[in-house]
């Protein structure tokens, strides 16, 4: 489809419908006129599939052309990898207790795309190609037990960002504190690398223009993966308040990171502040970062759980109805909803341009308390919560 759609007058929409195909150059309507009248041939009625030809192992080459083999398949983030050789993945899949071929799940690069089904032992080669260690496995088997690609297909570049709880952290010596969100632990980095592979590899590839189409492309997408400091928050960790018990281990997941904000603080403007990145957030809601100084200041100033500063994010998070509607993402994802009925977007719809409306529900917010005390700082994301997985299943 041609871009962009939103902002265009009627006539230019139509002129998109009535002029060429982008690919093939022949009148774009009389394209789909065929398409829908012609007879089905044995290819139509055979339905569409992928090739899946790839053999469970390659000839012995040497490591040069085995790594060049790898980066002309598009099976690496074009660094360098481990390869996973049998010897090497037979000791990653000492690090669980699960059968080889146990299915893990289903992951696709696009809603309109078809779902592949992997392994644990497919999950077990990328883990080996991210440069993981055995001990690390169980949150990887986790992470790809969510069935969500950190490598999705949408215009919007977006990635995951991945969270881990519980005492796992500390067995495979996770980092929670200075420089978490960076490339500083080997743990962070190599379970969040191994997930991105995973996902490009086990949903049938990554390949600009065919199977992603993110405009700009997102850094994220290497490796966004890290432990929340549970010792040094005084709120209840992230695990907890999705459902699970504290003694458990778990990875939770979300989509987005389309944006980053960032500040100090609370200082005395700091509601100021967060209402000003709250208004900027539009289609992806807050995941909210916190250093544990933010947030022992946030707990002295009597907002003594996460519950209550999510509140305050979901009262404040606040935009005119003509500037949220005017949001390209807003238009194309959420209009649609509030056109059908859907609640609480159909409300909003309603609203005359000027009215201020309220963008988000306190459910849709999340916090996290991340970081090493070096300074009061904090991140806003704009990501949206997927699921919460227990790692201990996939020990």
């Amino acid at each position: 489809m041609p871009q962009p759609v939103v902002g265009r007058t009627p006539s230019e929409l139509r002129a998109y419908i009535e002029g060429a195909d982008q690919i093939s150059g022949r009148p774009l309507m009389q394209e789909v006129i065929e398409a829908l009248t012609r007879p089905l041939d044995d290819a139509d009625l055979a339905g569409a599939t992928f090739e899946r030809t790839t053999p469970r192992l390659l000839p012995p080459d040497t490591e040069a052309n085995l790594q060049r083999l790898f980066l002309e398949n598009r099976w690496t983030d074009f660094m360098p990898i481990v390869l996973p050789t049998e010897e090497r993945v037979a000791a990653m899949l000492k690090g669980t207790s699960q059968p080889p071929d146990k299915v893990v799940g289903r992951m696709r690069a696009g809603n309109f795309r078809e779902a592949w089904e992997y392994t644990v032992e497919k999950v077990a080669v990328n883990a080996v190609m991210a440069g993981a260690l055995p001990q690390y496995f169980p949150v990887i088997l986790a992470l790809a037990a969510s069935s969500q690609t950190s490598r999705q297909g949408s215009t919007t570049s977006m990635t995951c960002i991945s969270v881990v709880n519980g005492p796992i952290r500390h067995e495979i010596g996770m980092n929670a504190g200075i420089g978490a969100l960076g490339p500083y632990n080997h743990a962070n980095t190599a379970i969040g690398r191994a997930y991105s592979l995973a996902s490009q590899n086990l949903q049938g590839g990554s390949v600009p223009g065919e199977t992603y189409m993110g405009a700009l492309g997102n850094p994220l997408a290497y490796s966004l993966c890290f432990a929340e400091n549970e010792e040094r928050s005084p709120w209840l960790p992230l695990h907890v308040e999705k459902g699970l018990k504290p003694t458990e281990s778990a990875v939770t997941v979300f989509v987005g990171g389309r944006y980053i904000q960032e500040g100090f603080g609370p200082r005395d403007t700091w509601e100021d502040k967060m209402r000003r990145c709250l208004s900027a957030t539009a289609f992806l809601p807050p995941f909210l970062v916190l250093d544990p100084i933010v947030a022992q200041l946030f707990a002295a100033r009597g907002i003594t759980t996460k519950q209550q500063l999510i509140d305050w994010c979901a009262e404040n998070a606040r935009l005119p109805a003509r500037e949220y509607w005017d949001d390209q993402w807003v238009q194309t994802l959420i209009r649609p909803r509030a056109v059908a009925g859907v609640e609480p977007y159909a409300s909003r719809l309603k609203a005359a341009p000027d009215e201020i409306i309220q963008m988000y529900e306190a459910e849709d917010i999340n916090v996290a308390v991340v970081g090493g005390g070096t300074q009061g700082a904090w991140k806003m994301f704009g990501a949206s919560h997927v699921k919460t997985i227990s790692v201990d299943e996939w020990r």
